[in-house]
């Protein structure tokens, strides 16, 4: 897959207004590894000054008492990677931090920008120089111009310039800010820790491992400050009508299972397309088995729907990452053959509906 094409899915968490700031995202990016498997990072302020560590890899390898004790301070956002523009590379690694004439921010980004590529020339035009190749750094050199520094609303005047799917988390020294597309193309969610601290998460299942009660869905074309003084919201698009844009493959591959995505549980929606596929497409046969992991829930309704049994025709390989979210074909067909073994006694001879998620 070329630097071109488009890819879209990264996870974001972000924590406002605690101690272990640096640990509670290093646990909401741990849930959400399902999501970018290439790098992770954290940036964390206590208002006086930023830090950051990012690196290649998982969370876990990413992060270690030592490097999460080093960065700690109250506030923080974070990202795992799956690569949408720009090359698989530390330097493009998440979240992106700059110190400019408006202070320091650092910025998380789930999605594509299909106009980076323009914006990107109207900057270098200026003799603006950047540091990466992730189309995301574009959003910070906007912010950085002197008519958005010095503008109130110029943050909303930047997002009104992009175009495509992104959910954002930007931190400031002051402030963190959680920002959906007018579209509502990616997830981006709100919850509240036991202690109080307000939490940020692409999916529900972040806010569940830290036990956070969930507060509601930043809406699409909202900008929901969290500062000192609590939440502030603010639309800079037009309202939607409907949830048109919400990209279905959250549903069908990208989110976990456990999640709750643009309304619905994540769980519930792939079962149910499981039964519908089984009404539109019965066929007389022995064995139901899925494709694991993610076609496992539609199976289920597969099999519940046409009253055959559910099976199990492979064994998966905990150590191999998914499949569709490496960085290339090559590394894709790798992942599948070191991931996926049949199990040929429990399907010889069987007539058998295969379920998979996506082809």
């Amino acid at each position: 897959m070329s630097n071109r094409e488009v890819r879209h899915h990264c996870g974001l968490f972000g924590v406002w207004g605690h101690e272990q700031a640096s640990l509670v995202t290093h646990l909401g990016l741990y849930a959400q590894q399902h999501r970018g498997q290439e790098s992770a990072g954290i940036c964390t302020t206590d208002g006086q000054e930023m830090r950051r560590h990012v690196g290649m890899g998982l969370v876990n390898e990413v992060f270690n008492q030592t490097t999460l004790e080093r960065i700690n301070l109250p506030h923080a956002i974070g990202h795992v990677r799956y690569s949408t523009s720009g090359s698989s590379c530390e330097t493009n690694a998440q979240p992106l931090m700059f110190q400019f004439a408006g202070g320091q921010v650092a910025l998380a980004h789930n999605g594509t920008l299909t106009n980076a590529g323009d914006l990107r020339d109207e900057c270098e035009q200026r003799g603006q120089i950047f540091q990466s190749t992730s189309d995301t750094e574009v959003i910070v050199h906007l912010l950085a111009e002197k008519a958005c520094r010095e503008d109130p609303g110029g943050l909303a005047k930047v997002l009104g310039r992009l175009e495509g799917a992104y959910s954002l988390l930007f931190l400031f020294l002051d402030r963190m800010v959680a920002v959906r597309d007018p579209m509502g193309f990616r997830p981006l969610c709100l919850g509240r820790t036991p202690s109080g601290a307000i939490v940020a998460a692409s999916e529900t299942c972040a806010l569940d491992i830290l036990d956070a009660e969930y507060i509601r869905d930043v809406e699409p074309g909202e900008i929901v400050t969290i500062d000192a003084s609590g939440m502030h919201s603010q639309r800079f698009g037009p309202e939607s009508p409907d949830r048109g844009g919400a990209c279905i493959f959250e549903h069908v591959y990208f989110a976990d299972p456990a999640s709750n995505i643009f309304g619905e549980n994540v769980h519930r929606v792939r079962e149910e397309t499981g039964r519908v596929l089984a009404r539109e497409a019965p066929v007389d046969a022995d064995l139901v088995i899925p494709i694991p992991n993610c076609a496992r829930c539609a199976a289920i309704g597969y099999a519940a729907e046409s009253g055959l049994p559910l099976g199990r025709g492979f064994t998966t390989s905990h150590y191999a990452g998914r499949s569709f979210i490496m960085p290339d074909q090559l590394q894709r067909d790798l992942a599948v053959k070191l991931k996926l073994n049949v199990i040929k006694d429990a399907v010889r001879g069987k007539r058998l509906v295969v379920v998979e998620d996506s082809v």
